[in-house]
């Protein structure tokens, strides 16, 4: 079993700045995000990671590769799995655009033509398999829904419980134990 698995979302891009769904759509970082990426690195410099699962997505991979999270020391691997939930047809809406024409949904509700939440938590559990895999640490870079139901899910919460939390973008976070019990060590930080 993992003794921790740090979470962080891809830097800033155009769409994410803009509020808009932001799933399967490969955009890259702006110089905000690139910027923000590369003060990751010193914050990660002192860390060892067994396993290092990073989304195949630009933003993600780029993210990554700032933080100093793909160096050679790093067992750094793409998983699909932690691709950013599929929104269908609410790629690159924001939801308030969306409700326009479709009062009162959420993205936790699922995505026409797109992914659940428990679509998206099938995933999460395959990720999490992986880490329990691993006897030492883990650093998952992806997207900001995706970590937050792969949270949910690392608490034994249902995926839609994923809404309880905020993920800014470059603010790593840490899941780990206390005694028997899986916890969040800490979320969302400021770093740099």
């Amino acid at each position: 079993m993992a003794s921790s698995i740090v979470i962080v979302r891809h830097g800033a891009t155009e769409w994410s700045e803009a509020g808009r769904h932001t799933g399967r759509t490969d955009l890259p970082l702006l110089d905000k995000g690139r910027d923000a990426a590369r003060r990751l690195r010193p914050w990660f410099a002192d860390r060892h990671f067994d396993l290092v699962l990073v989304s195949p997505l630009r933003r993600a991979t780029e993210t990554a590769e700032l933080a100093g999270l793909t160096d050679p020391a790093q067992a750094a691997e793409l998983d699909a799995d932690l691709m950013e939930w599929d929104y269908g047809e609410v790629e690159g809406i924001t939801s308030a655009d969306y409700r326009a024409t479709h009062p009162g949904w959420q993205v936790w509700d699922g995505c026409p033509g797109g992914e659940t939440a428990d679509d998206v938590g099938s995933r999460a559990d395959r990720v999490l398999a992986r880490c329990a895999a691993v006897d030492g640490s883990v650093a998952l870079v992806a997207h900001g829904h995706v970590l937050r139901i792969l949270t949910a899910r690392w608490l034994a919460m249902a995926p839609v419980e994923g809404r309880c939390w905020v993920l800014d973008p470059t603010s790593p976070s840490t899941l780990g134990h206390e005694h028997d019990n899986r916890v969040v060590r800490s979320w969302n930080l400021t770093v740099g």
